[in-house]
């Protein structure tokens, strides 16, 4: 039986009156990649907050390479990598500036020249990070995330603002890295991304866990809670995806124009 890099159970973490994640629990295997899925406020970024050691749930058990993120934070985090979904960097800091100082941080840090390379960023070396575009920001701060040669990898959004092009690189760098054992918790509003990178999907609503296992297993849970008139086996997983979530009614210009 392999350890599980990231064991979480029964957690749960509220906001003031409002119940962020309820009873989620979920496990993440060497060399494997978790989707987390679901709408704007199902409680996706609150969990990963919990899974890396920034909020304090308010009840549950974490624990990240066998330690609780929280009270070993600088321990796991030399073996964890984290590309947040919104980062902020010096305004005048130019980009080898940042990733010598990345570099910096850590006893064995990665190539970050060859990362450059790899992240098409090789030009942009002498550029200061706020004049990047919000694709190389988000390219950026996914190099960023691999400078410890971590075992972990957290990544929020992973390719927004990316183009088809970059995208389909990405996926293919991830792709390499999972299989040289590195595991990886990937949040997603790209079903396209999910379907083609995760090897388990964990689904949440208005932050409940509704499913958690394999993408197999996704089409069961789907199949199940959707109406036998509407199935088709065909459906990809975001067809499947947006016949579970809550419709939406879309904009109405009645009355406006």
């Amino acid at each position: 039986m392999v350890e599980a890099i990231i064991q979480v159970e029964s957690l749960n973490l509220t906001y003031r009156s409002i119940q962020a994640v309820q009873d989620v629990s979920f496990s993440v295997k060497p060399g494997e990649i978790l989707a987390v899925i679901g709408p704007n406020g199902s409680g996706k970024t609150s969990t990963i907050e919990c899974v890396e050691g920034l909020r304090k749930p308010d009840s549950g058990t974490i624990r990240v390479f066998g330690k609780d993120p929280r009270m070993h934070r600088n321990e796991v985090y030399r073996s964890m990598g984290v590309q947040l979904q919104e980062t902020e960097y010096p305004s005048k800091i130019r980009v080898g500036e940042l990733c010598r100082l990345f570099a910096c941080f850590y006893d064995r840090p990665a190539d970050w020249n060859a990362l450059l390379s790899q992240m098409d960023l090789e030009e942009k070396r002498n550029r200061r990070v706020s004049k990047l575009s919000g694709g190389e920001k988000q390219r950026l701060s996914v190099l960023l995330s691999l400078m410890g040669r971590p075992k972990l990898i957290v990544l929020d959004e992973l390719t927004t603002g990316l183009d088809p092009e970059m995208r389909q690189q990405m996926w293919l760098s991830f792709e390499n890295i999972r299989n040289s054992g590195v595991a990886m918790v990937l949040v997603s509003h790209y079903l396209d991304e999910v379907e083609t990178l995760a090897d388990r999907i964990l689904y949440l609503e208005k932050g409940k866990q509704q499913f958690f296992g394999t993408k197999q297993g996704f089409r069961e849970y789907a199949k199940s809670r959707i109406p036998e008139n509407e199935w088709n086996d065909s459906f990809s997983l975001e067809k499947l995806y947006l016949l579970l979530t809550p419709k939406h009614k879309g904009i109405s210009m009645e009355g406006v124009l």
